[in-house]
């Protein structure tokens, strides 16, 4: 085998389905999908996944990489507490699938899988230290530091979604909890509302451009990346809560390192399968 693998399959493990595809010299050139039902046992769940696999396996792929929203040792590659899987509290799924397949497998969590697929395929590629930010339920990051992964015991680094803010935790003002609980309306609603010029709907965003400001000037002190990359179905908004967030941003007190981070909306497409598969190079 080369010692980068040329042709792999990536798997993105998600709420409503395990999304599939085979990719050739970072080119996703084929995909499948299969429904998740979150009621099912962890074997048919399992069984699931063999059957997508075997139908884009060919005798060139070498290698699997696996996204899972789950706390993952990434070493032995064993899965706890996977999020819309409930069945799944502890599956070595490494060893599972490599056993069935015959070639070698990468796992981590879903949210380090997005920052490796930007830093080797996204807009994070030219620079050694990112931070990729996933908006969507709960609010996921991933750190690229000198142009590694950073991990941290059992893919646990980058929860930072996690931290007492107000009266919650973070995500609970920069994930979908926020418009469902301040506004009663889901983002995609109010994200469809604020193209027509919205104005309870332009407000949401404006709000949620402070919160994440917030969140954004704890990563600065952190890591202090040269660029941040936001993904997930809420930076789709990015246009509307753009202006409240840089604004939030300028009370940060280090005014240079403001000036020189860069932050941006991945473009990058199918994000979750071309970073499950960047696990393995």
């Amino acid at each position: 085998m080369r010692n980068t693998p040329q042709e792999i399959l990536g798997v993105d493990i998600g709420g409503t389905n395990i999304k599939i595809g085979r990719v050739v010299q970072g080119v996703v050139v084929e995909h499948r999908k299969i429904p998740v039902n979150r009621n099912d046992l962890e074997h048919v769940t399992l069984d699931n996944l063999y059957v997508g696999l075997k139908a884009l396996m060919t005798d060139s792929i070498e290698a699997i990489g696996i996204g899972v929203p789950a706390v993952v040792d990434a070493e032995k590659g064993i899965v706890y507490d996977v999020q819309n899987i409930p069945s799944w509290t502890e599956v070595s799924l490494k060893k599972l699938v490599e056993e069935k397949f015959n070639v070698p497998v990468h796992i981590n969590n879903d949210a380090n899988c997005f920052a490796i697929g930007e830093s080797k395929y996204g807009k994070a590629k030219q620079y050694s230290n990112a931070i990729a930010l996933s908006l969507g339920t709960g609010m996921g990051m991933g750190i690229i530091i000198d142009t590694k992964l950073y991990n941290g015991v059992m893919c646990g680094a980058g929860e930072i979604g996690m931290l007492p803010y107000l009266d919650n935790v973070l995500e609970h003002y920069t994930g979908s909890f926020f418009f469902e609980r301040e506004f009663k309306r889901s983002a995609l609603e109010l994200y469809q509302k604020a193209l027509e010029n919205d104005v309870e709907a332009l407000n949401a965003f404006e709000q949620y451009g402070k919160h994440l400001a917030e969140a954004i000037k704890i990563i600065l002190f952190m890591f202090a990346p040269e660029i941040i990359i936001l993904g997930g179905s809420i930076s789709k908004a990015y246009q509307f809560f753009e202006d409240s967030m840089l604004i939030g941003l300028q009370s940060f007190p280090y005014k240079k390192q403001i000036e020189n981070l860069k932050i941006q909306t991945s473009d990058l497409a199918d994000s979750p399968i071309l970073g499950a598969a960047a696990l393995c190079l």
